[in-house]
């Protein structure tokens, strides 16, 4: 009869393995810790290490050496091939790089196909790109639609979902209740929060947003930010916008001057470009960075590139690409599967411009 050591490890191999195979895992996902793991099934680190050597030895999970431990994804066939996947992104030079990183990392693990596009926000670009995916047979799509400055936005996403083949779009949906894609956001409203709550964390009272307008992300980030302050009761300066070509030094200037003289002490800017004309600028106007001006960018893409490197909400990009890729997958293999719209939150990375220790954890 086998002892109570046996059956422990039995079991819990044995909802290890369900877990996998049930999607609770899904394909590329790190499992949690060893220590992790005997902590929640209240079982030694010595049953944990062989119920996954179990595991390791059936295929269902890999080592990776200082990684971790990771579900092996069954690799995805659609009518007898591998499947292909259509993406579509408008840019491959800032924000998308790392998303279309965590694509390929999961479309890879799966043994799926990629077919990539640039439609460089140019609407007309995205049509044709989807005409031709969809006409050289791709079995799913990956979008970015460009619905800022579309004429019909809700238009244009219903005729997303209604397309031939399933599709999730990335960093796009419609904020309101009749909103029929798949997709997979970040929450741009709850990063901009958290950055006010950081500040406030910190002893700032009065803030101000500085922002690039024009972006799809500038107006959620308004809203969070505006939230932020109604919610922890705290005072703003008047937000300004101004359109990508239009920040330069002389509006960096102006705009420090303005919100130090109506009492500003920190500053949340979107995005990192601005960000770091805004600490030149007070540098210009003799004022210190975090001394006297704390200061929060928004994206973190080359954020910690500048003079004083930048505290920064950042989108979790990676995990995004992971996330719509493993979705479109899921729905390859469950065409039934209830319709998905997953919203990511962003994370503070802490550096030193709003005076916090840097790797400090920021709520977020």
């Amino acid at each position: 009869m086998p002892d109570s050591r046996e059956l422990k490890f039995r079991k819990l191999a044995t909802d290890l393995r369900t877990a996998i195979r049930s999607g609770v895992w899904a394909g590329g996902a790190k499992l949690p810790t060893e220590q992790e793991l005997a902590r929640a099934h209240r079982v030694s680190l010595t049953t944990v290490r062989r119920a996954v050597d179990e595991l390791v030895a059936e295929g269902l999970v890999i080592r990776r050496q200082g990684a971790g431990t990771f579900a092996v994804p069954r690799t995805m066939t659609v009518h007898g091939g591998a499947a292909m996947v259509g993406v579509v992104v408008p840019d491959t030079a800032l924000y998308y790089p790392k998303v279309l990183e965590g694509v390929e990392e999961v479309l890879t693990a799966a043994g799926a196909r990629l077919l990539l596009t640039c439609s460089r926000y140019r609407p007309e670009e995205e049509d044709a790109a989807l005409r031709r995916m969809l006409d050289s047979g791709v079995d799913g799509l990956l979008v970015v639609p460009t619905l800022l400055g579309s004429a019909d936005p809700a238009a244009l996403v219903r005729r997303l979902a209604a397309l031939p083949v399933p599709t999730v779009l990335i960093e796009r949906g419609l904020d309101d209740g009749d909103d029929p894609s798949e997709h997979v956001r970040t929450d741009h409203v709850a990063g901009a929060y958290a950055a006010v709550r950081h500040l406030a964390s910190l002893g700032h009272t009065r803030l101000a947003l500085l922002s690039r307008s024009g972006n799809p992300t500038s107006a959620p980030v308004g809203r969070g930010f505006a939230a932020a302050v109604a919610g922890l009761r705290l005072r703003a300066a008047e937000p300004f916008s101004a359109p990508y070509g239009e920040w330069n030094s002389e509006v960096a200037d102006a705009q420090v001057r303005r919100v130090v003289a109506e009492g500003a002490t920190a500053v949340v800017c979107f995005g990192d470009r601005e960000a770091i004309m805004v600490v030149s600028a007070a540098r210009r106007a003799g004022l210190a960075v975090p001394g006297d001006l704390a200061v929060v960018s928004y994206d973190d893409e080359i954020a910690e590139l500048a003079e004083v490197p930048l505290t920064a909400v950042s989108p979790p990009k990676r995990h995004l690409g992971r996330q719509a890729a493993e979705l479109l997958l899921r729905r390859l293999g469950e065409p039934d599967l209830p319709r998905h719209q997953i919203r990511l939150r962003p994370g503070v990375v802490v550096r030193r411009s709003c005076g916090a220790h840097p790797r400090e954890a920021a709520d977020g």
